[in-house]
């Protein structure tokens, strides 16, 4: 054996496993340290609870009431968006510089559409009072308030806000109000009410990716 086969770097053998690039990894990583898959789960089950709401008549079917059932599914949806920007490691993803924003982005967007698919899908089928229109209308508002509001108290609390909110809208459809910040009770023709709510989702979406939530600090420790 000769002084260059043994500084010749080995070569790869047949069949093996190849590295997964850095960039999957991160984003696998700050999907699962999110709890996103066990979010989509949960987005998925707001779905067939819509469903259940509207094919056995939880709500009334026609009438301005016929939107309290579907509202409280949709902040609950919004909601458990939100909780999502918690991570009990911390924003281990800073170390990445730049990328941190965008993973935030793309979760936040992408839950965001995936929420309003999967109670579109639920109320495949039966009647949704006022349509498909102010049910994402109202979940791309409810999610913008979650995302302000873990700015201000980090994610496990985040939901605060969007229940808080669907909370004063249920008031709201009983006193029969008409201004344009209390969107999730408003027609679908409202154009108001789609400036407000898709004011407050830009805001959130906006703020979130640049700062991120507010950290605890066990998380900065």
């Amino acid at each position: 054996m000769t002084a260059a086969e043994v500084l010749k770097p080995p070569t790869a053998r047949a069949g093996t496993v190849r590295p997964i690039p850095a960039g999957i990894r991160l984003t696998w990583l700050h999907l699962r340290t999110r709890r996103i898959p066990a979010a989509v789960l949960a987005l998925a089950v707001c779905g067939a609870l819509l469903h259940a709401a509207l094919h056995w008549h939880w709500a009334f079917n026609t009438g301005p009431y016929a939107q309290q059932v579907p509202m409280i599914i949709e902040a609950g949806a919004a909601a458990m968006i939100a909780v999502t920007a918690h991570s009990p490691f911390g924003e281990t993803e800073r170390a990445t510089g730049r990328w941190l924003p965008y993973l935030r982005l793309l979760a936040a967007i992408g839950l965001t559409g995936l929420a309003i698919l999967a109670l579109q899908l639920g109320a495949v089928g039966e009647n949704l009072n006022d349509g498909i229109a102010v049910l994402a209308r109202n979940v791309i508002g409810f999610t913008g308030l979650g995302l302000l509001c873990s700015l201000v108290t980090g994610g496990l609390l985040a939901w605060t806000l969007p229940m808080g909110y669907m909370t004063f809208c249920q008031y709201a459809l009983l006193e029969d109000w008409t201004a344009p910040w209390t969107w999730p009770v408003r027609p679908p023709a409202d154009r108001g009410a789609w400036i407000c709510a898709c004011a407050v989702f830009a805001a959130g979406i906006l703020l979130f990716t640049i700062r991120g939530p507010r950290a605890r600090l066990s998380d900065d420790s």
